[in-house]
């Protein structure tokens, strides 16, 4: 396994594609241990890592938001966002953390908003008087709200590894989301008190009503897709499949800005970005498989008891590891290889699954920001024209906040599991 693990960080070094590295490593494993045995059975397992119900909620959140930008949703959160708050000091870095909470229930994705949103409101706030570094790092740290306010893709992926409900899931990231979007505009606000930054004109209250009459047939996806899980009506997938179909009736008939000559690029783009993490599950699949085969999951176990058996101190231990593996490795690929290995741990400390798969995909969320690979730093560096060093200097305080978030809710278990517990979770 020694050679194995300089193979996997040598094809990460060169830049290859994780799913790729994912592949490769596994392929020298089968190589270097003689297990060709395995290699006969790996297509079986590729594909039997795709047979699961929950994995088709992603291309239909992905067709739903694909759907959405082209209908004109984003600029009219946008703008509903800035008629609300844009006349306070810091006016428009508070629209950016909203506008990112508004379309995190939309995209689910943090470095597809964070992409997004660096096109939009980076410009915006440059031209108000803000500095460059700072709107691309806000735009960039306010954009990890995205996998953890419903939907999200991260959770549908954990729900589907651990077993766990994802509508529950959906329904743990919610105060935790809330508590990210406060603790962003506390920030926010003590930054714009010490460098006085620039106000924008106060809407009127017409302007705001218009605004809002506006942008509500956009608002009815979320509450659709909450309200149907909460009530039982449908299930994540089935929610997924109703929100597109919405989405596509308030592009075309109340918006009018989608239009059906679009719509092949619009399936294109889908199909594109469901390939991409298909691709990517099944080779973290395979890859899963050979740390399964080689008891890799056992020897952490017992090595994380000898160091203790509280489950507070195994928190820490997790989120120390796991902030390590988010500098490295893609959120969804290191979710997809460390579930398994963890949850027999989660089961024995007798932690809630619930709580423990919030924690964990903030925890690989976060690793967007954190230097020396973190992707989110790296596209928006690269949207925004901003150098990666300045960036990376501006974004520290954020990535100081987000850590210490994940700590309250790592020890509060109530910030996760009381919305759930409403409804019987």
């Amino acid at each position: 396994m020694f050679l194995v693990g300089i193979a996997f960080f040598v094809f990460l070094l060169m830049g290859i594609p994780i799913s790729l590295v994912l592949g490769m490593t596994t392929i020298v494993y089968f190589l270097v241990s003689g297990n060709y045995v395995l290699l006969e059975s790996t297509p079986q397992r590729l594909y039997s890592g795709m047979e699961n119900f929950g994995l088709l909620a992603i291309p239909l959140f992905m067709l739903t938001g694909e759907l959405m930008n082209n209908g004109g949703i984003t600029n009219r959160l946008v703008v509903f966002a800035r008629m609300l708050v844009g006349h306070v000091r810091g006016g428009l870095a508070y629209v950016t953390v909203i506008a990112n909470m508004f379309l995190a229930s939309i995209l689910g994705s943090a470095n597809a908003q964070a992409a997004m949103m660096s096109k939009v409101m980076v410009p915006e706030m440059e031209k108000e008087g803000y500095n460059r570094e700072f709107s691309s790092a806000l735009t960039l740290a306010s954009s990890i709200v995205a996998p953890i306010i419903p939907p999200s893709m991260i959770f549908i992926i954990y729900g589907t590894l651990s077993g766990t409900s994802i509508g529950a899931l959906f329904m743990a990231g919610i105060i935790p989301g809330l508590i990210y979007g406060i603790g962003f505009i506390s920030l926010i606000a003590y930054i714009g008190y010490k460098q006085n930054f620039p106000r924008s004109n106060k809407a009127s209250v017409k302007q705001i009503w218009s605004a809002f009459k506006d942008v509500l047939p956009a608002l009815f996806i979320p509450l659709i897709i909450t309200f149907g899980i909460l009530t039982g009506v449908f299930t994540a997938t089935e929610s997924a499949a109703i929100a597109s179909v919405v989405a596509f009736i308030v592009g075309l008939f109340f918006y009018k800005e989608l239009k059906l000559k679009s719509l092949p690029a619009v399936l294109v783009n889908t199909v594109v970005g469901t390939a991409t993490v298909t691709f990517l599950i099944a080779m973290a699949n395979i890859f899963g498989w050979v740390i399964a085969f080689e008891q890799i999951p056992q020897l952490i176990a017992n090595s994380m008891l000898s160091i203790s058996e509280n489950p507070f101190v195994f928190l820490i231990l997790v989120n120390l590891f796991l902030l390590l593996v988010g500098m490295f490795l893609d959120g969804i690929a290191a979710l997809i290889i460390l579930v398994p290995v963890l949850m027999p741990l989660v089961t024995g400390f007798q932690i809630d699954p619930i709580h423990f798969g919030v924690i964990i995909c903030i925890n690989l969320t976060i690793g967007l920001l954190t230097p020396p690979v973190g992707t989110g730093l790296f596209i928006v560096s690269s949207i925004a024209e901003v150098k990666f060093e300045r960036l990376v200097k501006s974004v520290m305080p954020m990535l100081f906040l987000g850590i210490t978030v994940l700590l309250i809710i790592t020890f509060w278990e109530q910030t996760t599991l009381l919305i759930p517990s409403w409804f019987g979770f």
